[in-house]
């Protein structure tokens, strides 16, 4: 057993991608059976629910692009700084502006995990940026992989039309998702990584995973709260949901998440 794991971790050795997809296995198991998650695949999803999820991820993408524009020349975040490409902050706003208004920013509401998260980010983007590399691909290549399924998805369930509230699933950057994930594993597996910091850079994505994850189960707490202020007021919002067949690309091996990743929003199929 020991001999054929360590036959696997030789094979990969040089390829970064593949390490942290293998590093993260188990923790991909545990994103998807979340009961966040479990429930949106489900499509147990309600305008309340995917709201306070944009609000998370608002935070999290600010805080992770600031940190990448900020260390954009940096050896390690260099080759895949795509911000063209892969950017979410904007199509966040656009969300968040569709459904709180134009005064979104005074409404956004986050659990604690989400704040934890965001000050993981803002740390090593100060101290070691070369971390960075792990949220960046299990983020982004989370919510590429799932994006336009997971739009339609959302856009089904709450109603949604003209794909308004549904920005942050689309990539008017990248026309071939595929090749663009191709390309982004292979500048992420050139960059140059002591034995140290490919260990790192491994246990660093397995944290990312579990933020990830500490975040979906504060959200279902929150959620919790909320749903059942609002039955008690006379306004059950499970009435907003609507029910869909549920697709095989909603397994979260995350992203997200996506989460949503990737959700995280992504889904975690790298």
């Amino acid at each position: 057993m020991e001999s054929m794991k360590s036959k696997t971790e030789d094979s990969t050795k040089s390829d970064l991608s593949e390490q942290i997809k293998a590093a993260t296995k188990d923790c991909h198991v545990r994103a998807e059976n979340t009961q966040l998650m479990l429930n949106y695949q489900k499509g147990q999803i309600t305008k309340t629910q995917y709201k306070l999820l944009l609000c998370s991820l608002f935070e999290i993408y600010q805080a992770l692009e600031e940190e990448l524009d900020r260390n954009c020349d940096h050896p390690a975040v260099k080759p895949i700084y795509f911000p063209q490409e892969l950017a979410r902050l904007e199509s966040l706003e656009r969300d968040l502006e569709y459904f709180f208004g134009p005064q979104w920013r005074k409404r956004i509401s986050v659990p604690s995990a989400t704040q934890r998260y965001t000050q993981r980010l803002r740390e090593i983007g100060k101290s070691r940026p070369n971390l960075l590399v792990s949220h960046a691909y299990t983020r982004y290549l989370g919510d590429l992989s799932g994006g336009q399924v997971l739009g339609k998805i959302t856009q089904k369930s709450l109603g949604l039309t003209e794909n308004k509230g549904v920005a942050f699933f689309t990539f008017p950057g990248v026309t071939s998702p595929n090749k663009f994930k191709q390309l982004y594993r292979s500048r992420m597996n050139s960059i140059d990584l002591t034995e140290q910091e490919r260990r790192d850079v491994l246990d660093e994505a397995t944290r990312a995973f579990e933020f990830n994850i500490e975040v979906f189960d504060d959200l279902q707490k929150m959620l919790s709260i909320t749903e059942k202020n609002s039955s008690e007021k006379g306004n059950d919002i499970n009435t907003q949901s609507r029910t869909f067949t549920s697709s095989p690309v909603l397994q979260f091996a995350l992203g997200a998440g996506i989460a949503l990743a990737t959700v995280g929003m992504g889904v975690y199929a790298f």
